[in-house]
């Protein structure tokens, strides 16, 4: 009787393979890829799992201090009380300090338990919900960059960092024609896409720079402008020569959107907002258009970012324009005056102050 052959495994550059009659040869790097994959998004549902129960916890325990000092009168000096015992009964938990269970109490008064277990507040760390009740005051502003946070992936600390910049309360503010020149679902994610004004202060120019020098210092800091952007620009190149009817001509900045499917063409003026601004943009516009832009591209869109604009005289010049364009201001901050850096003190002299 013949014996049967057994296949051993094969070692190769891509990890050991084993024979199998009815699959073909299985790749156990490509499964063991798999297998990572898979644990990890478990430790990620995992993870969103406790912080889910961890934040409903303390929405818990925040609506119970405030029901019974509301109904039996109990005074602020029950919230050191609670938060000592129970530090004593679970001390190896860092939550239960007074701050933080005072934080407990403003959560349960700004939020209901069901709406922070739904998206957008559901999907939020604590520390995310910390720095929305510090720095914000109002319930539509919190929701607001809740709802980005969760969408964009933020952590706290960039969610912080928006905040700053008042992201949410310039987004959309851009003035446009897309109502007239998109589609209805287009038109009001473009119109979100675009704000007023853009903050650039991380580029450190004074004011009066010249176009060449904002256009570098924009590309030297991309990663930021990108962020200034939002969500879904992805960086094309800057002066990006394109030939007309023999003649060559420079756009200033050239990005493609990736949620839009669509080139956006970013022309910078440092002086005030001209209607003529619109005529030289529109002419980039048609030229990407029928140069660089597929089948498959999207509509393109013009932003043109002005050191300060009249809405009224860019109201006129978008009226009845064929082409989607925004128009938006833009600032820089600026350098101290000189005299004032020198006077400022240093980091040692701040540390000593501290210590003092």
């Amino acid at each position: 009787m013949a014996r049967k052959q057994i296949s051993k495994p094969q070692i190769s550059d891509t990890g050991i393979q084993f024979p199998d009659k009815q699959a073909g040869v299985f790749d156990y790097a490509e499964w063991l890829s798999g297998l990572k994959r898979r644990i990890r998004e478990a430790q990620v549902r995992a993870a969103i799992a406790v912080n889910t129960e961890l934040v409903r916890l303390y929405w818990q325990i925040g609506h119970e201090i405030l029901h019974r000092q509301r109904q039996q009168g109990w005074g602020s000096k029950v919230v050191e009380r609670l938060a000592r015992d129970l530090k004593a009964e679970f001390p190896e938990m860092s939550g239960f300090s007074r701050a933080n269970i005072m934080y407990m109490r403003a959560f349960a008064a700004a939020w209901t338990e069901e709406e922070i277990v739904q998206a957008p507040l559901g999907q939020l760390t604590w520390y995310h919900h910390l720095a929305l009740l510090d720095k914000l005051d109002t319930r539509e502003l919190r929701l607001a960059y809740a709802r980005l946070a969760a969408k964009n992936g933020w952590s706290r600390n960039v969610m912080v960092h928006h905040i700053e910049l008042k992201t949410a309360e310039r987004q959309g503010k851009a003035l446009t024609n897309f109502q007239a020149t998109l589609t209805g679902s287009d038109s009001d994610l473009a119109q979100q896409v675009l704000k007023d004004p853009y903050q650039l202060e991380f580029l450190g120019l004074a004011e009066g720079v010249r176009e060449n020098r904002l256009r570098q210092a924009l590309v030297d800091r991309v990663s930021d402008f990108l962020l200034e952007l939002g969500a879904g620009f992805a960086y094309v190149g800057k002066k990006v020569t394109l030939e007309v009817g023999g003649d060559t001509f420079e756009l200033d900045l050239l990005f493609y959107h990736l949620r839009l499917h669509c080139y956006v063409v970013v022309e910078l003026k440092t002086g005030k907002f001209r209607p003529e601004h619109v005529g030289q943009l529109s002419f980039y516009m048609t030229a990407v258009d029928r140069q660089l832009k597929s089948p498959q591209d999207g509509p393109t869109i013009g932003l043109l970012l002005c050191k300060s604009r009249n809405g009224v005289v860019a109201e006129y010049a978008l009226e009845n324009f064929c082409k989607p364009i925004g128009i938006s201001s833009y600032e820089l901050g600026g350098h101290l005056p000189e005299g004032i850096s020198g006077a400022l003190p240093n980091l040692r002299q701040i540390e000593e102050a501290l210590k003092d």
